[in-house]
């Protein structure tokens, strides 16, 4: 099991945030540390697990975002949006002394991490996107229906499919909880003991309030002007897509990766929306490889 160590940092404008060391002490490791941001968004970080070993010889550095895990509520609703988390990143880095480090970000996550990579370029070695979204794109692809579509002879599909269904018309917290749980199938590649075991902690890892506040206050001219930055984004980027991701779909994995000039785009096959989850030897194998090399062959 993963060794956890526990620290705090202060942020842009005061604030305590918290974050967890994974792995190897610093002195007993070659390797660079990964920055490692949990989606949801607003889901507690302790989703990412150890990423399916990338901690072997690696530090992960996984901060807890404004009012998830161990870091407080913000005072300021405003602070819970993606381009604000970015910043708190960007304390994280100054606080951990880093002159440009690797960053991974699964998810909604990956807003965080191009408004990031677009405020501050010169800071990032490598980007590594995992299950992307794109909405900072301006599309919403429907291709993770289809994939959900495609599973619907799989004996979970019909109770998962009302519950799709529900969740659209609820906003109560214990039966969106529970409409999560019976949904949860469609995340994965496959519903055996390990997604099960993942998936049975989602309910107590959300965060409602943070999840409200991450899209607010981005207009389209400001998502324009991110998309615009993201072209002078010079660190090689990997993005990582799954084929039963019923979530997010691959086409916005392509999406994404087209905003880069630098980016290597990977789908994986029977893997969903977690990936070190559905196959975890393949899915860190792919990410050290490319954090080594910054060339991806797929394992």
């Amino acid at each position: 099991m993963s060794r956890s160590r526990s620290y705090q940092y202060r942020s842009y404008d005061g604030t305590e945030l918290h974050y967890r060391v994974l792995g190897p002490d610093e002195a007993d490791s070659g390797l660079p540390p990964l920055v490692c941001l949990a989606g949801g968004p607003a889901r507690d970080a302790a989703y990412l697990g150890d990423l399916g070993g990338l901690d072997a010889d690696r530090r992960l550095i996984l901060p807890d975002s404004r009012g998830t895990g161990a870091s407080p509520a913000a005072e300021d609703p405003a602070a819970y949006a993606f381009p604000r988390l970015a910043e708190d990143l960007e304390a994280l880095r100054a606080h951990l002394g880093l002159e440009r480090f690797a960053l991974l970000a699964h998810s909604a996550a990956a807003a965080t991490a191009q408004a990031y990579a677009a405020g501050h370029p010169d800071r990032l070695s490598r980007l590594v996107l995992v299950a992307p979204g794109s909405r900072l794109q301006g599309e919403l692809p429907d291709d993770a229906r289809e994939i959900f579509e495609s599973r619907a002879h799989e004996e979970w599909w019909p109770d998962a499919s009302v519950a799709v269904q529900r969740l659209a018309e609820t906003g109560d917290m214990d039966e969106v909880r529970d409409l999560l749980r019976r949904a949860a199938p469609l995340a994965y590649g496959h519903w055996d003991e390990p997604q099960r075991a993942h998936a049975a902690a989602e309910g107590d890892q959300l965060n409602p309030v943070p999840r409200a506040g991450f899209w607010q206050a981005v207009d389209d001219t400001a998502r324009e002007a991110l998309l615009t930055a993201l072209r002078d984004v010079t660190c090689p980027v990997l993005v990582v897509t799954g084929d039963r991701d019923a979530l997010s779909g691959m086409r916005a994995g392509e999406l994404v990766a087209a905003s880069f000039p630098h980016a290597q785009l990977r789908p994986l096959h029977l893997v969903g929306h977690y990936p070190w989850v559905d196959d975890p030897d393949r899915f860190s194998a792919l990410v050290e490889t490319f954090l080594h090399t910054a060339e991806a062959p797929l394992p």
